[in-house]
């Protein structure tokens, strides 16, 4: 299974102030409140740990149908920078999730797989006819072999990312 989240930067200064009361509380358990006290950069690390949540919450959400967002059963885990992008794992209900997030200084971007080894199969998709909503989750049509394929959409702000497994 494969989940997708990007964050727009200048639209999240914007429109959440990260900072109010009770807010990192809500979303984050104490391991990651640490990691964002401890971050150079304290915002770009709560838009980085929202989006490795959101990107395995959208996982989640398709295999059990839950609908239900509850950021602090989605508990991350340090990182390590490999090729300019931040490899970690996500836990949700003693299941691990991996998660690649890219950053950059106008977005966060995070794929999130099931299966470590499917990150060698995630492929990028641009917005086409083919795409198709059933149960409200997306899917592409395979011509090929005349099925649906899960496929994971995100947008924020001036961004989209879709993409699939191969």
């Amino acid at each position: 299974m494969i989940g997708n989240d990007i964050v727009d930067l200048t639209l999240a200064e914007k429109q959440s102030n990260w900072q109010r009361r009770g807010f990192v509380d809500k979303i984050f358990t104490t391991k990651e409140k640490l990691l964002i006290q401890l971050a150079d950069k304290p915002e770009i690390m709560v838009w980085s740990l929202w989006s490795r949540k959101e990107a395995v919450y959208k996982i989640f959400n398709r295999c059990t149908n839950i609908r239900a967002f509850n950021p602090l059963q989605f508990e991350c885990f340090e990182t390590k920078l490999v090729d300019g992008q931040h490899l970690g794992k996500v836990i949700c209900k003693s299941i691990t999730y991996f998660t690649k997030t890219e950053i950059n200084t106008e977005w966060i971007n995070t794929i999130a797989v099931s299966i470590e080894k499917d990150f060698l199969n995630v492929y990028p998709l641009k917005r086409a006819a083919t795409i198709r909503i059933k149960r409200g989750m997306p899917f592409i049509y395979d011509e090929g072999n005349l099925t649906l394929k899960p496929i994971s959409i995100s947008n924020h702000g001036r961004f989209e990312r879709i993409v699939g497994l191969i």
